[in-house]
């Protein structure tokens, strides 16, 4: 008999049909509605593998219902979806996807950072909603890109994607990590600093880091109250690092000037969210690696970590603790 795969969303055929030769496959059909709990909770009794999304809970709970369960493969680099620890204690590989979304994330991060500091979706709405009807010497007046610092808080590979871009706009670039990167220092003449340094050095502060026990609410009003007046927050790592309470008093209050967010602690983020109240914010809905390219290449790779570890290989992106 063959071994069990569900998908818990809708992927593009030419994956799935990867699978289909050698595997059963079974997957939620429904576009952009995440498979319900109680579905996944049958569908995971009897399966030998998993490939699930960011937007599924595999908690402990979860994973104490898989009886056939080898290995779950996430599509995503990040992996606070899924309980690690109970998943390696019943010997159940975990897998993500990383590398093949770097680039495409870097361009999103900058081109948040861009639309923040020049005001562009504001901008927009300005003229659509007919309120353009003159030019005036400091009307949707932005912040300035190039020759300015740019703090990237996490310099892994988003990062050090970033500050190559930032490069081009000959901005000066410091960054703070658990652990010095001095090869990357002298590569992109980035300058290391203490957390609390670069916070108030920096006139654009980028989170690139994973969400973690010690990283959540890392960014609260301690850290937003070192920032500059003029400065900006760019978040397209994981919501949850950045306390949005402390933010969205920080932004209305002037603290700082203003926040560019692809990610929420909750997600969907709801639409009374106070966060989504503030002109001074420019939000979007987790977007981060969405090129039509590098979606299929998560895909792909999940797939393939699926079929390694179904084959007794060790994947090449399996998570080790």
């Amino acid at each position: 008999m063959k071994p069990k795969i569900y998908i818990t969303r809708k992927l593009p055929e030419q994956i799935v049909n990867r699978l289909r030769g050698n595997y059963h496959v079974t997957m939620w059909e429904q576009e952009d509605i995440p498979v319900p709990r109680d579905v996944l909770e049958k569908e995971i009794e009897e399966i030998d593998g998993l490939l699930c999304l960011l937007t599924e809970q595999i908690d402990e709970a979860l994973i104490e219902k898989a009886v056939n369960l080898k290995i779950i493969a996430n599509m995503a680099v990040g992996y606070n979806n899924i309980d690690i620890h109970s998943a390696i204690k019943r010997g159940i590989m975990v897998t993500n996807t990383p590398g093949v979304l770097t680039e495409t994330t870097a361009d999103l991060t900058f081109g948040l950072l861009l639309a923040t500091a020049r005001r562009l979706i504001e901008a927009e709405d300005y003229l659509k909603s007919g309120q353009w009807e003159t030019w005036s010497p400091m009307q949707l007046t932005g912040q300035d890109v190039h020759g300015a610092t740019m703090g990237i808080i996490g310099l892994g590979r988003i990062g050090e994607a970033l500050a190559k871009r930032a490069k081009g706009f000959d901005m000066d670039l410091v960054y703070f990590n658990r652990s010095r990167k001095y090869e990357q220092e002298k590569e992109l003449g980035i300058e290391y600093q203490p957390l609390e340094k670069l916070l108030q050095v920096s006139d654009f502060v980028c989170v690139m880091l994973p969400l973690t026990p010690e990283t959540t609410y890392m960014i609260g009003a301690e850290q937003l109250d070192l920032m500059k007046e003029t400065a900006v927050l760019i978040n397209t790592a994981r919501g949850g690092i950045v306390d949005e309470k402390a933010l969205y008093q920080a932004l209305k209050n002037r603290v700082i000037w203003a926040a560019g967010l692809d990610v929420f602690e909750e997600e969907p983020v709801s639409l009374d969210h106070p966060l989504l109240t503030l002109p001074n914010v420019v939000t979007l809905p987790h977007i981060g690696s969405a090129s039509i390219a590098t979606r299929l290449k998560m895909a792909s790779l999940a797939a393939q970590n699926l079929m390694d570890g179904l084959a007794g290989d060790t994947p090449c992106n399996l998570i080790v603790l």
